[in-house]
């Protein structure tokens, strides 16, 4: 089913990024292909200098209390560099089963959910959304973005929304942390946000605290509001990854957090990934922290963080927490074309489709996604990189936290820290290119 929409041609446009930072490094071409094994050494920090030197530095200069990098080729084993600890104001240092909120990483995770589900005939990739969820049927669409959301304002949508637009936001929705206006207050009093980020009374209500009940009210409330966007037009960041999961529970007969739980966690072998921290593994939560002025003020504490409790639904956005052995075994799988450790757990050419450039050819120019001056392609929830970025696939998350992997080469980047918000600090830049430096000149000793 999968191999006959491979072919379908994709335009890639001029992009205008609203929303989400993104900094995205070259892999240069001259890595070879295959399953090499990187130089075997003692010294994890010498075969990656220029990402120790970067984990060093941003550990120092005290904006961060911990960072923990992991890097691998093919099946290998990850390389990590760790140095810091989970909070400033305790000596536990943080390792490769330290754990992340990892917040928007979790919309490839969701992607990749949706492309099993296409895999197996139960969804289509320019299937129209209401045949699932009929209350999307004749959508109504903001004809100023941001403006007014009363009739005077608003027109038909022209097209049907699509599974396709939902993995690669061009579906028109919003997202309560890019809009403004009247749109961004409907959104935060109907709870269409569809993030958990601290207990504290001020965050709640900088950052909203009203959260759909469930995921079927989430998808509900959302249809009862228009949207900023004629479908297929534009990428605009959104709620549409959080969408998906309702779309998966629909057609699968089951949650949302159980499909993933099932079909990739277990699999993949990813035990520390989930929508909550248990109580007895919150001695190995992170803390996360808010740079106010550069100085980091502490958001969501290990001892009473909002992941400690059971949220209202399962966000397939920004929901997730995980570690850097967790999520580099998602891009180990996604790397191995959906195979890790001899055991295909989605199939070839859904992780092909999945990861390639799957805008819709209605796009309007300069509608696109451009990072770092260059226009990317998008897949199912990831970036699909061009130029310099070329094979690249994968994410960042709110709290400074990134997950690439290279398709071209399976040379697999994870980077995990917490602090808020992610422009604070240019690590989303920094640390693609770190990694991409670095290989470079290992290969090319």
């Amino acid at each position: 089913m999968l191999e006959n929409v491979m072919s379908t041609p994709f335009s890639r446009r001029d992009a205008l990024r609203s929303g989400a930072l993104l900094g995205a490094g070259a892999v240069a071409g001259t890595l070879p292909l295959g399953s090499a094994a990187f130089a075997q050494s003692a010294d994890v920090r010498a075969r990656w200098p220029q990402v120790a030197a970067m984990v060093d530095r941003y550990v120092r200069g005290g904006q961060i209390s911990g960072m923990v990098t992991a890097m691998g080729l093919g099946a290998a084993e990850p390389d990590v560099i760790a140095a810091g600890n989970r909070m400033f104001s305790e000596a536990s240092a943080v390792n490769a089963d330290t754990i992340y909120r990892i917040y928007s990483m979790t919309k490839p995770v969701t992607g990749m959910a949706a492309m099993i589900c296409m895999d197996e005939g139960l969804l289509e990739l320019d299937q129209p959304l209401h045949e699932v969820l009929p209350a999307f049927r004749n959508m109504q669409v903001q004809k100023q973005y941001d403006g007014a959301i009363t009739p005077g304002n608003l027109e038909p949508a022209e097209r049907d929304i699509t599974m396709r637009h939902l993995l690669t936001h061009t579906a028109g929705f919003g997202y309560s942390i890019v809009q403004s206006g009247p749109i961004r207050d409907a959104y935060m009093r109907e709870g269409i946000n569809p993030a958990r980020v601290s207990n504290l009374p001020l965050a709640r209500d900088l950052l909203g605290g009203n959260i759909a009940p469930s995921l079927e009210a989430f998808a509900d409330r959302l249809a009862d509001l228009p949207l900023v966007s004629q479908p297929g037009r534009r990428w605009l960041y959104s709620v549409s990854l959080d969408l998906m999961g309702r779309v998966i529970e629909v057609v699968s007969g089951e949650s949302f957090e159980q499909f993933l739980q099932s079909r990739i966690f277990d699999p993949v072998g990813m035990p520390d990934t989930g929508f909550r921290v248990p109580r007895e593994k919150a001695n190995r939560l992170a803390a996360n922290y808010f740079l106010l002025g550069g100085m980091p003020v502490p958001l969501d504490l290990p001892g009473s963080s909002v992941y400690l409790e059971r949220p209202e639904f399962a966000f397939g956005g920004a929901g997730l927490v995980s570690t850097a052995r967790d999520y580099d075994r998602f891009l180990q799988m996604v790397g191995g074309l959906g195979e890790i450790d001899g055991r295909q757990v989605i199939s070839e050419a859904a992780v092909r489709l999945g990861t390639s450039n799957l805008f819709p050819d209605t796009l309007v120019p300069g509608g696109g996604f451009v990072g770092n001056g260059t226009e990317h392609g998008f897949g199912a929830g990831g970036m699909v990189g061009a130029g310099a970025a070329q094979g690249l696939f994968g994410w960042f998350g709110a709290a400074g936290t990134a997950g690439l992997v290279n398709m071209d080469y399976s040379l697999r980047m994870t980077m995990m820290t917490q602090y808020m918000p992610q422009e604070s600090l240019s690590l989303p830049t920094e640390f693609p290119r770190a990694v991409s430096r670095d290989a470079v000149a290992m290969f090319a000793n």
